[in-house]
C-alpha cells in the first residue's frame, strides 16, 4: 500500500490544551490560602470565576488581544485632534469581564470606603486567576481600583466620580466620564529626566480659578485610553497631585497629546504612552505640595497587585508545565514520572505555594489594617518586601517553566512565551527592586517599634521551622548595621522568605517546613530542582498544585 505524505502529519504525544478547566478548584494552594485569610465563604463564587476564566473562549481572547496590539489615532479623518487608542474587540471583552467581576472596584463600598474583610482576599484571588489568562488589560483595572485611595484626599471629587467607578459596567466610549456607564482611571508620574525621582518632575500646574492648567510631559502615561488620570505636577507650593480628565468640563477634548505608544517587551495588549500637556485642564487632589503623600495611597495598592500578578504568572507557568509533563512521553515514560523532572516541578510548586500563601496573607492584612494596628504595620513593612521577592522571582521561574515544555514553550503559539515577556514589568513598575529595598529601610526608620513588632510576630509564627530563628537574627542584625543600605537586598529577600514561611505555616505546615529547609536553613540553588525532597513530599506538592 502506498503511504501518502499526509500520514506524516498525524499528531500524537502532544499535551492537550490546558483550558476549559476551573482555575480556582484545581489550585488547592490558592483555595487553602484564601480560606486561611477569611475568604472561604467565597469558594463557590471563585469557582464560577475560575471556570469562566479557565475556558477556551477566554484563552482565545487573551491570545488575540496580544496579537492585535493597540494603535494610536492622533487625528480623525477631518484633521481634528483626538488622541484615541484603538483596540481589538478581544481587549474590550476582557475589560468587560473583569469589570463585571468587580476586580476594579469590589474592595470599595459605593461611597469609596473600604468594603472590609474579606474583600481584598477575594478580589486578589480573582486578579490572580485573571492574570493567568491575560495580564495586560489588568493595568487599567488595577489603577482604577487603586485611584480611589488617592481620590479620598479630595472628598468632593470622589463623591462625583465614585458612583461611576462603583458600577460593574465597562464603557469603552470616547466620551466625557460623567456621561458614561463606567469609567477607568490611569496614572502619569514618570518624566524623562526624573524617572523614579518624581521630585525632579518639571511639569507645571498654574491656577485657573478653582481648577489648574498643566503644561509639561510624562515619559510613561499608563493606560492612556482611560477616562481620567492622576498626574503629578509642580504647583506654587510644590509637587501636587491632579485629576486630569480626557474631556474638559465644556465637553471638548482635553489637551492630552499622546506622542507615541511605547514598543514594549511584553504587556503588549495594554497601551503605554509618551504624552505632552498643553495648558491641559485638571483639578487638584489633596493639598498643594502634598502630591507624593496623596498618590502613594494609590501606589501602595498597585504594588500589591504587582505581587499578585507575578504570583499568578508563576502559577500559570507551573500549571502548564505540570499538565504538559503528565501527557508527554520521553524515553518510554511520561515526563512527570521522570525523577529529575519530578524534582524540578516539585521545587517550582513549593515556590508557588509559598508565594500565594504570602500574597494572600498580605491581602488579609490590607483587609484588617483599618482597625488593626498590627495588620497595618505588617502591610507597611512587608508590601515592598513582598513585591521585591515575588516579582523578581517571576522571570527566572517562567524561564524554567518554558523549558519544561521544550520548544513548545518557546514559541508564540503557547502562552508561556507571553508570560515570560510579561513577567519583568511587575518588578519595574511602581518601584524597581532597589526602590522597594529603600522603602523597607524607610519603614524601619520611621516606625521602628512597629516594624520590630512585625518581625517578632514572624519569629513566633515560624518557631521550630528549619533556619527560621537564624534568618530572623540575620535580618535584625543586618537592618541595624550603619551600612544597611549596602546589604539591603540580602536582608529584604530574607525578610520576604521568612514572611513566606510564616504565611505558609498557616496553610500547609509540611509545605512551610520544606520551604524553610530549602530556603532558610540553606541557600537555595540558583536552578529549580537542585534540592533533595522525599518522594512523598514530591507527590504531595504536585498533587496540591494540580490534581
Amino acid at each position: 500500500m502506498t503511504q501518502t505524505a499526509s500520514a506524516t502529519h498525524e499528531v500524537f504525544n502532544q499535551s492537550p490544551p490546558f483550558e476549559d478547566v476551573d482555575l480556582f478548584t484545581l489550585d488547592r494552594p490558592l483555595a487553602d490560602a484564601v480560606a486561611a485569610n477569611g475568604g472561604g465563604g467565597a469558594a463557590s463564587e471563585l469557582s464560577e470565576f475560575g471556570k469562566h476564566w479557565g475556558s477556551a473562549a477566554m484563552a482565545a481572547r487573551g491570545r488575540i488581544a496580544n496579537e492585535n496590539t493597540p494603535k494610536l489615532r492622533t487625528f480623525d479623518a477631518r484633521g481634528n485632534r483626538r488622541d484615541e487608542i484603538e483596540f481589538h474587540p478581544a481587549y474590550h471583552e476582557l475589560m468587560a469581564h473583569s469589570a463585571h467581576a468587580g476586580i476594579h472596584n469590589s474592595t470599595w463600598d459605593p461611597s469609596g470606603k473600604p468594603s472590609g474583610a474579606p474583600s481584598e482576599v477575594v478580589r486578589a484571588a480573582k486578579f490572580y486567576i485573571a492574570t493567568q489568562v491575560e495580564t495586560g488589560h489588568l493595568c487599567p483595572i488595577t489603577m482604577t481600583r487603586a485611584s480611589v485611595a488617592a481620590l479620598a484626599a479630595q472628598p468632593d471629587l470622589l463623591a462625583k466620580a465614585m458612583p461611576i467607578i462603583a458600577t460593574r459596567s465597562y464603557d469603552p466610549a470616547f466620551a466625557p466620564w460623567w456621561t458614561k456607564r463606567g469609567m477607568t482611571l490611569g496614572m502619569g508620574m514618570t518624566e524623562k529626566q526624573g524617572g523614579t525621582d518624581v521630585r525632579a518632575n518639571m511639569t507645571r500646574a498654574a491656577r485657573d480659578g478653582d481648577a489648574y492648567r498643566i503644561t509639561g510631559h510624562k515619559w510613561f502615561m499608563s493606560a492612556p485610553m482611560c477616562d481620567a488620570f492622576l498626574v503629578l505636577a509642580q504647583a506654587d507650593e510644590g509637587l501636587s497631585c491632579f485629576f486630569m480628565p480626557r474631556f474638559a468640563p465644556d465637553g471638548s477634548v482635553n489637551a492630552i497629546h499622546f506622542q507615541r505608544l511605547k514598543d514594549k517587551l511584553g504587556n503588549r495588549s495594554n497601551a503605554s504612552s509618551e504624552v505632552e500637556f498643553d495648558n491641559t485642564y485638571a483639578e487638584r487632589v489633596g493639598d498643594e505640595g502634598k502630591g507624593i503623600r496623596t498618590i502613594i495611597q494609590m501606589v501602595q495598592l498597585t504594588r500589591q497587585d504587582c505581587a499578585i500578578a507575578s504570583a499568578g504568572l508563576m502559577r500559570s507557568g507551573l500549571a502548564h508545565a505540570l499538565h504538559h509533563a503528565r501527557h508527554r512521553s520521553v524515553f518510554q515514560k511520561h515526563l512527570a514520572d521522570q525523577p529529575l523532572m519530578q524534582m524540578v516541578l516539585a521545587d517550582m510548586a513549593l515556590h508557588v505555594e509559598a508565594s500565594i500563601a504570602l500574597v494572600m496573607r498580605l491581602c488579609g492584612a490590607f483587609d484588617s489594617a483599618p482597625g488593626d494596628s498590627k495588620a497595618a504595620a505588617y502591610m507597611r513593612l512587608l508590601t515592598p518586601a513582598i513585591k521585591y521577592w515575588v516579582c523578581k522571582s517571576a522571570p527566572g521561574f517562567l524561564y524554567e517553566a518554558m523549558e519544561c515544555l521544550g520548544g513548545n514553550g518557546y514559541v508564540e503559539e503557547g502562552i508561556l512565551a507571553r508570560h515570560y515577556r510579561e513577567s519583568p514589568v511587575n518588578a519595574i513598575w511602581e518601584g524597581s527592586g532597589n526602590v522597594m529595598c529603600l522603602d523597607v529601610l524607610r519603614a524601619l526608620s520611621r516606625e521602628a517599634d512597629a516594624a520590630m513588632g512585625v518581625l517578632q510576630g514572624l519569629i513566633g509564627e515560624t518557631k521550630g521551622l528549619p533556619g527560621a530563628a537564624e534568618a530572623a537574627a540575620f535580618i535584625g542584625t543586618t537592618f541595624r548595621r550603619a551600612d544597611s543600605e549596602r546589604v539591603a537586598r540580602l536582608a529584604v529577600e530574607k525578610l520576604a522568605m521568612l514572611a513566606a514561611a510564616a504565611a505558609l505555616n498557616g496553610v500547609s505546615p509540611r509545605g512551610a517546613e520544606l520551604f524553610a529547609a530549602t530556603r532558610l536553613a540553606e541557600n537555595h540553588a540558583s536552578m529549580y530542582g537542585a534540592v533533595d525532597l522525599a518522594r512523598d513530599d514530591i507527590r504531595g506538592l504536585l498533587e496540591r498544585a494540580l490534581p
